[in-house]
C-alpha cells in the first residue's frame, strides 16, 4: 500500500526541477546533496523519499511481528518511526538552505522501495531523478533484485536517471524524446564504468511488418547487452584477479623484509643476554657472599636481643613491683592520714560535747567556730612537684580540664589512689610566694563538711589539689537541659541550710572573718548524695574587724563575682563585709525556689501577688516551706547591709529543720478566700468573712462593692483586723 506521509509536496509539472532519492544513511545522502548543488548547479530540487515500515515490533516479549503485537503498540512505534524520518528530512532541508536551494519534500510509505521510487516517479511525471547506486549496478542492469537496476528497467523513458556512487556520476539513463517504452539509451558518464555499459538506441522502422521488425531488433538488443555483460564481468573478476595478485606479492615481499630485520634484532638481543647473563651470575655469587656473612652478624644480634629481652622483662617486673609497692605505700599512707583526722575529729567532737555541757547557753556558737574552725592540731598539708601534677594530668592535657575561671584552670587528675580536682592558679593573683604559702596554710587548716577540702599544694606550679566532687556544679544541675531528674524542694531545702552552716563557720572564724566574696551557684559544687560543698573561697579573703574599713582593703578585695550576685552596698562604697555573703546566698535562694536566672529575680519576686506563679513546678514546693524561705531571701536581699540579718547558729538550726519536715495542711480558716495562701494581715469585711488585707483592698479598689464570698451589697466599706486570727497564725507558723 502507498500513501503520501509529510506536508511539503513538491510540484508535480516542473520540467527543470531535479528530483533527489534519499535514504535513511545521513552520510551517503550527504553525498548526493553535495554533487547535486556542484554537478546541476540547480536552485530547486526535490527530496523523494520511500519510507518502509519497520514489520518487526520491539516490546516486552521481545520483538513480534506487526500483525501479532498490540494495535497500541504498534501506533505508538509507528508515530516514532514517523518522528524520526521527519527530524532526519528537516535535517536535510538545513542542508539544502545553507547551500541556498529551495528545496521540497515528496515521500510515499511501500514495503518495497524500489517500487516506492517508480510510483512516485509516475505519480508526479519525474523527469530528472538522481539517486545512489553501487558500482556494480552499472553491469548488472537486469538484476530485479537491485532498486537502482529496477528503477532503470520500470522508470518511465521519459525520466533521466543519474547513478551517483562515491561522489561521482557512474552511468546515466537518459531520458527518450519519445515517449514509447522501447526507445532506451544507456551511455557510460565516467570512465570507471566497464566497457560493456554503452550506449544503445533501438529505433522503429517504417515497412511492410513493423511488428515483426520491431521485436527482432529488441531481441537482437538482449543479446548484444547479455553478451557485453558477461564480457564485462570476466573482465572485471581478471582486472580483480590481478590487483589481488599484486598486493599478496607485495605482502610477501613486505614480510621477507620484517623477518630479515627480526632475525638481526633477535641476535643482537641474544648478544646482550648472554652479557647480562653473566654478570648477574658474578653478581649472584657476590650475593651469596654477603648472605653467609649477614647471616652470622644476624645470628649474633639475635642472641644479643634475646639476652636484652630477658633483662627488659626483668626490668619491667621489678618496676611493676616497686610501682605497686608505691602505690601501697601511698594507699597506706592515705588511709593512716585520713584515720589520724578522723580520730582528731573524734576527739574535737568530744570536746565540743564537754564544752557544751559545761556552758548549755553556748552551744550554738560553738557549732559554727568550734571543731570546725582554723585550728593548728591539724596535719600539713600534703606538697606535690610539678612533675607529679603532670603525670596525673598527662601535663596538663585539655581532655582532663575540667574548667576555667578568674583565678585559674581546674583540671581532674589521680594522686594518692583517689581522683582529685588540681586548680592552677595565675601567678598575677598572688603578691608572692610567701603570700601563696600564708593562704594554702590558712585554707587548709578549714575544715567543714560543707567546704572542699584542700588536701595539698604545689607552690613550683602555683596549684591547689583538692577533692573532686563529682556531680559538678548548682549552676549545671538547676539549668542543664537533660534527662537527669530535677532536685526536689527537700534536697534544695537541704543544700540552702548547708550553705548557711557553711558561711556562718566562716564569718564566725577568728581571729579573721572569711569573705568569699564569689559566692554563686558554679562555685557550689554537689558529691555524690547531692551534698553541697562551696569552692573558690579564702584567697585574698582574709579580713580582720580592724582592717575591715580601711582605705587599703578596698583595693585588695575586689570580688571576682557575677554581677547578679554582687552586693549593691560594695559597689557603691567598695566595702566587702559577710554581709556581701548573705545578699549573693539571698539571690541563691530565690534561684533553688524559682529555677530561674539571677538577673532580675529580687525585684520580679518583690512585685509578685501570688507566690504560687514563680515557683519551679518541678520541685513541688510546700507553700509553707516556700514562703518562709522566700521572706527570708528578700530579707538577705536588702539594699541596705543594715536591714540584712547575720547567720547565726539559731538561723541556721531553723533552716536545718526545714528541709527534714513534712508538710501539714493548713487549717482553712487560715488561708484567704481570694488568694488562698496563708493571712498575715486577715481583715474581717462587711460580709463577716476575713480576707487578706491587701486582697480585699484590691478588690474594693476595682470598683466592686459586693462580697466576695456571697456577692451580696456590703453595708459598709469599712475593714476590722481580726487580730485575735493573727495571733493564731503566726503561733502556727512559729509551731511548725
Amino acid at each position: 500500500m502507498l500513501s503520501s506521509q509529510l506536508p511539503d509536496i513538491a510540484e508535480e509539472n516542473s520540467s527543470e526541477r531535479v528530483y533527489v532519492a534519499l535514504g535513511n544513511s545521513i552520510e551517503k545522502a550527504v553525498g548526493l546533496l553535495n554533487w547535486v548543488f556542484e554537478s546541476l548547479g540547480t536552485r530547486q530540487i526535490c527530496l523523494l523519499h520511500v519510507h518502509r515500515p519497520s514489520p518487526l515490533i520491539p516490546t516486552l516479549l521481545g520483538k513480534l511481528p506487526a500483525s501479532q503485537a498490540n494495535a497500541e503498540v504498534v501506533s505508538a512505534f509507528r508515530s516514532e518511526e514517523n518522528e524520526r524520518t521527519k527530524k532526519l528530512f528537516d535535517y536535510y532541508l538545513i542542508i539544502c538552505r545553507r547551500a541556498k536551494v529551495e528545496a521540497t519534500i515528496v515521500t510515499i510509505e511501500s514495503d518495497q522501495v524500489h517500487k516506492g521510487i517508480v510510483e512516485l516517479v509516475n505519480r508526479h511525471g519525474v523527469r530528472k531523478l538522481v539517486m545512489g547506486a553501487v558500482k556494480e549496478s552499472c553491469m548488472k542492469v537486469k538484476k530485479s533484485s537491485c532498486k537502482e537496476n529496477y528503477a532503470a528497467k520500470h522508470a518511465p523513458l521519459f525520466c533521466e536517471i543519474r547513478f551517483i556512487n562515491k561522489g561521482k556520476c557512474i552511468w546515466t539513463r537518459e531520458a527518450s524524446e519519445n515517449s514509447n517504452p522501447l526507445q532506451v539509451s544507456f551511455s557510460s558518464t565516467n570512465g570507471s564504468c566497464a566497457s560493456g555499459c554503452t550506449s544503445t538506441e533501438m529505433r522503429v522502422s517504417s515497412g511492410s511488418d513493423p511488428k515483426v521488425e520491431e521485436e527482432s531488433s529488441y531481441s537482437h538488443i538482449e543479446e548484444v547487452s547479455l553478451e557485453a555483460e558477461a564480457l564485462g564481468n570476466e573482465a572485471f573478476e581478471e582486472l580483480l584477479k590481478c590487483k589481488t595478485l599484486e598486493l599478496e606479492a607485495m605482502e610477501a615481499f613486505s614480510k621477507v623484509k620484517i623477518y630479515e630485520s627480526a632475525i638481526v634484532h633477535e641476535v643482537k638481543l641474544r648478544k646482550e643476554a648472554e652479557d647480562a647473563l653473566n654478570n648477574t651470575i658474578q653478581d649472584q655469587e657476590k650475593l651469596l657472599t654477603e648472605k653467609v656473612e649477614v647471616a652470622r652478624k644476624l645470628e649474633r644480634t639475635m642472641r644479643n636481643v634475646a639476652l636484652l629481652d630477658i633483662r627488659a622483662q626483668e626490668a619491667n617486673r621489678r618496676c611493676e613491683e616497686a610501682s605497686g609497692e608505691l602505690k601501697l605505700i601511698q594507699t597506706s599512707i592515705l588511709s593512716l592520714r585520713q584515720e589520724e583526722q578522723r580520730i582528731r575529729r573524734q576527739k574535737m567532737e568530744a570536746v565540743h560535747w564537754l564544752e557544751r555541757w559545761r556552758n548549755p547557753g553556748q552551744a550554738g556558737t560553738a557549732n559554727c567556730n568550734g571543731f570546725l574552725g582554723i585550728t593548728e592540731e591539724l596535719p600539713e598539708l600534703a606538697e606535690f612537684s610539678l612533675s607529679d601534677l603532670q603525670t596525673a594530668t598527662c601535663n596538663f592535657s585539655e581532655s582532663f580540664k575540667l574548667g576555667q575561671g578568674g583565678c585559674g584552670q581546674v583540671y581532674k587528675g589521680e594522686m594518692l589512689g583517689r581522683t582529685v580536682a588540681i586548680k592552677r592558679l595565675h601567678p598575677n593573683n598572688m603578691q608572692g610566694q610567701s603570700e601563696f604559702q600564708k593562704e594554702v596554710q590558712v585554707l587548709g587548716k578549714l575544715q567543714h563538711p560543707h567546704l572542699v577540702t584542700l588536701l595539698g599544694a604545689c607552690p613550683e606550679a602555683w596549684s591547689l589539689v583538692y577533692e573532686y566532687l563529682p556531680n559538678g556544679s548548682l549552676q549545671d544541675r538547676l539549668f542543664q537541659k537533660s534527662n537527669i531528674a530535677p532536685l526536689t524542694w527537700k534536697i534544695r531545702t537541704r543544700i540552702i541550710a548547708e550553705i548557711s552552716s557553711a558561711l556562718c563557720f566562716l564569718h564566725s572564724s577568728k581571729p579573721e572573718k572569711i569573705v568569699h566574696g564569689d559566692l554563686k551557684p558554679q562555685n557550689i559544687l554537689l558529691n555524690s548524695e547531692l551534698g553541697c560543698k562551696i569552692c573558690e573561697f579564702g584567697i585574698c579573703r582574709l579580713v580582720t574587724e580592724d582592717s575591715l574599713y580601711e582605705p587599703r582593703f578596698h583595693w585588695s578585695t575586689i570580688p571576682k563575682g557575677s554581677f547578679p550576685y554582687t552586693d549593691p552596698e560594695f559597689q557603691r562604697i567598695g566595702v566587702l563585709t559577710p554581709k556581701s555573703d548573705i545578699y549573693a546566698f539571698g539571690v541563691i535562694i530565690l534561684q533553688l525556689l524559682t529555677g530561674k536566672p539571677p538577673a532580675g529575680l529580687v525585684g520580679e519576686v518583690r512585685r509578685t501577688r501570688k507566690l504560687a506563679s514563680i515557683l519551679d513546678p518541678s520541685a513541688e514546693w510546700p507553700m509553707i516551706v516556700a514562703r518562709r524561705l522566700v521572706d527570708l531571701a528578700l530579707q538577705f536581699c536588702e539594699l541596705s547591709s543594715r536591714g540584712r540579718p547575720d547567720l547565726t547558729p539559731t538561723l541556721v538550726r531553723e533552716l536545718e529543720q526545714l528541709h527534714v519536715s513534712e508538710e501539714r495542711p493548713v487549717p482553712s480558716f487560715f488561708l484567704c478566700p481570694i488568694l488562698q495562701e496563708i493571712m498575715h494581715d486577715p481583715q474581717v469585711a462587711a460580709d463577716g468573712f476575713t480576707y487578706e488585707g491587701d486582697a480585699l483592698r484590691g478588690w474594693l479598689a476595682n470598683g466592686r462593692e459586693t462580697s466576695p464570698m456571697t456577692n451580696l451589697r456590703l453595708d459598709h466599706l469599712h475593714l476590722t483586723p481580726n487580730h485575735a486570727l493573727r495571733l493564731a497564725i503566726q503561733d502556727w507558723l512559729c509551731k511548725y
